[in-house]
């Protein structure tokens, strides 16, 4: 008779459980340190954050799996193979850069954000987005994903006596919690057709679902897409990120930018490549034409951004996000159509990581500038290359690898592996929505790039030196966070063919 007693490999878990674990300490820690001495619970999470990242460094040479079936060691419930860990790099290093950006932002925010709730909230959301990517099991994958999003929109919501804040939290939540109950429904179907959460054994027996359960389990997989499709911000699921955006705490915004989507776009993925690849004929066409939708809406969006109005910059980032969502889906869609589904996933990793390096470096400059322009307009970074070079050097870097420019060498390489994968799954159409999309992505961020190296306009005297000032007074969590990305994304610009090595994936 076989043990029910099984071993965890602890390794394999490390990196969410570590997360988890500095997010419980700090939050216990909250009790007992001293009101002036807050900050340090900030620099306990960026420590928790780093070891965690750190700990996916053993897991680099074999696939480790754990939780599994009492008899059957090949289905599990979580998995450390090398999808799991290109997404986790992506959250734990993407959270560690937000980590940076939020020290800077706590300080500045003069106690309307408490820190104890807010390292808590951060880190727990965190390990639920980590845990995600190696969720073998609709269980633990619906777990994982809403770990990762009640602790986001309550990090929205945060701030005291801000009403911009409190709306944007009820709309983020209200869009979550519709797409948990849609998602939930749609697994419940699924169960109830096959019997089964794993998601390799969902793989097997859909196929050979009773007929009476037919519909039942075309239904499960209709709604459960459409769960994920609000995860991932995608058209017409998208109406809540602009004003979450602009009403949460700028690390906040930056987070969901990034790790957001790294949460939605990772369980899609498993959801549909992995669990339902016999119903590819339903669900590539439906994720083809939310690509082009979604990055239709996002880059329009972002191209009709009045730059004088306030807080324009961050909801330009905010519509250029659901743009870039919607390049992101075009791999996943041809994986649809493709013979070779593993290296269409790929290319949509390897656009996650170029993505995610940039996309937070610009959310750091945008955090620099906003410390001097509460109002953080687009107009106001007209003449940043006078005032402080090296930060206008860097934004206009990051918005060309956005735009697939050179010299943002990183962004060009990722956009042709996109491109690649629907040529290669026979998806011209969608290749020439994507080419058109890319030039209307040209304007606004071209425009923006010129703004920095323009002359500034003349402002008052005391504003100029109050400018001067902040900008003299540049944190050193946020010196770091620049540094950062600025320089992972002038390396991957240097030897982008590393990226598509490393996400070469072993899903299949």
């Amino acid at each position: 008779m076989s043990s029910l007693v099984q071993s965890v490999d602890w390794l394999a878990v490390a990196p969410p459980t570590v997360a988890a674990v500095v997010g419980l300490v700090v939050l216990v820690a909250d009790l007992f340190v001293a009101e002036s001495r807050k900050p340090l619970l900030g620099w306990i999470a960026v420590a928790g954050l780093a070891a965690s990242t750190l700990l996916l460094l053993p897991l680099l040479d074999a696939d480790r799996s754990t939780f599994c079936l009492v008899g059957d060691t090949e289905v599990c419930s979580y998995t450390a193979d090398r999808f799991t860990l290109v997404i986790q790099l992506l959250v734990l290093g993407g959270a560690l850069l937000c980590a940076l950006l939020s020290v800077t932002a706590l300080k500045d925010s003069g106690k309307r954000l408490p820190e104890g709730e807010y390292w808590f909230l951060f880190l727990s959301s965190a390990a639920g987005a980590a845990l995600l990517p190696a969720s073998r099991d609709l269980a633990t994958l619906v777990v994982a994903l809403e770990v990762a999003s009640l602790s986001a929109f309550a990090l929205v919501g945060l701030r005291h006596g801000d009403r911009r804040s409190s709306e944007a939290a009820l709309k983020f939540f209200l869009s979550s919690v519709t797409a948990t109950a849609v998602s939930l429904l749609g697994i419940s179907f699924v169960y109830a057709a096959t019997g089964t959460l794993h998601l390799t054994r969902v793989a097997e027996r859909i196929q050979h679902v009773d007929g009476q359960l037919q519909t039942l389990a075309q239904t499960g997989v209709v709604l459960t897409l459409v769960g994920f499709a609000f995860k991932t911000a995608a058209v017409p699921f998208h109406f809540w990120v602009p004003d979450t955006y602009v009403g949460a705490p700028l690390p906040v915004a930056a987070y969901l930018s990034v790790i957001g989507k790294a949460v939605g776009f990772s369980g899609l993925i498993l959801v549909t490549v992995v669990a339902l690849p016999s119903y590819a004929d339903a669900w590539a066409p439906a994720l083809a034409v939310l690509a082009a939708l979604t990055m239709t809406v996002g880059n329009v969006g972002a191209l009709r951004q009045q730059s004088t109005r306030a807080y324009s910059a961050v909801r330009l980032l905010a519509w250029s996000s659901v743009g870039q969502a919607g390049y992101l889906l075009v791999p996943i869609a041809a994986a649809g159509y493709s013979d070779d589904p593993e290296k269409q996933i790929g290319s949509t990793l390897a656009y996650a990581l170029m993505y995610g390096a940039v996309n937070l470096g610009a959310f750091a400059v945008a955090a620099l500038v906003g410390r001097a322009h509460r109002l953080n307009r687009v107009a106001d970074y007209r003449g940043l290359y006078a005032a402080s070079p090296l930060t206008a050097l860097l934004m206009g870097f990051f918005l060309l690898c956005l735009a697939g420019l050179p010299p943002g060498v990183i962004g060009l390489f990722a956009k042709v592996t996109v491109f690649a994968a629907a040529v290669d799954a026979g998806l011209g159409w969608l290749a020439v929505v994507m080419a058109v999309n890319v030039v209307i992505a040209l304007v606004y961020y071209l425009r923006w790039t010129a703004l920095l190296f323009r002359a500034p306009e003349t402002a008052p005297e005391g504003a100029a030196t109050a400018d001067a000032a902040a900008a003299r007074r540049l944190p050193a969590p946020l010196t770091a966070a620049l540094a950062l990305t600025g320089v992972l994304g002038i390396a991957l610009s240097g030897a982008p063919q590393l990226v598509l090595r490393f996400t070469e994936t072993g899903l299949f």
